[in-house]
């Protein structure tokens, strides 16, 4: 799923892009991998774009909240920091000095103290990049609603992975405005599905838009690193 594609060399790349994805229930139409899947594809983006060393994605992150479904596997928090510090470390010793975070999981939080508290990392998309990208793609659900297997998530595997898509997202639609308590009691008492948002609203196209929008978003990263164009 995750193959080595990158058409350029990149082994003096000073800038990495790193996808951090998750193992968890994403309703009944979309797969296990689908955050990691994401990350991926974004980083793919990316990737052909821009001189980056793109890294193989790590698969298990904070799915804390999705631990009533089967299929769910999570790491705590601190091994997630772990791991991606000691991957920064390593790759720093390797003449890489910029890391960028590709982040497919929301859950992910303690990613945003990992880059606040590092040095030349960066953590990709920001909450302004997926409003750009958002807008430009057309996404009619708020960005609140679309919070899991909605329009978004399923429209950009309809662009770049259509066979990874089951039928009936066309009648999974499900809002849950009111989720003041999922860190405490998970997602479970907000959904039985694991859907919240409108796939009924995804297409191929704003997949497809969705993505160039972040990548047209992602040279902003280069310049903040000091690695964008001289």
């Amino acid at each position: 799923m995750f193959p080595s594609d990158t058409t350029i060399d990149v082994r003096d790349a000073r800038v990495a892009v790193l996808p951090v994805g998750s193992t968890e229930q994403h309703g009944p139409h979309l797969p296990l991998a689908t955050d990691s899947v994401i990350a991926w594809t974004i980083a793919s983006e990316i990737a052909a774009r821009y001189p980056v060393r793109k890294l193989a994605p790590i698969q298990f992150s904070c799915s804390q909240e999705h631990a009533d479904w089967p299929g769910t596997v999570s790491i705590t928090a601190r091994t997630l920091v772990s791991v991606v510090t000691d991957i920064a470390e390593s790759l720093r010793r390797n003449g890489v000095t910029g890391l960028v975070l590709v982040n497919g999981h929301g859950g992910n939080y303690v990613l945003q103290n990992v880059v606040q508290e590092g040095e030349g990392l960066a953590l990709f998309p920001g909450r302004d990049d997926w409003a750009f990208a958002r807008e430009k793609a057309g996404i009619e659900t708020s960005a609140y609603s679309d919070m899991h297997a909605g329009e978004l998530e399923t429209s950009i595997l309809l662009h770049a992975h259509p066979d990874l898509v089951r039928p009936g997202y066309e009648s999974a639609d499900h809002l849950a405005e009111d989720r003041r308590h999922m860190l405490t009691l998970g997602l479970a008492p907000y959904t039985e599905s694991g859907v919240v948002g409108r796939p009924s609203l995804a297409s191929a196209r704003k997949g497809e838009l969705l993505l160039a929008g972040l990548a047209e978003s992602f040279g902003d990263y280069l310049d903040l690193l000091g690695l964008g164009p001289a």
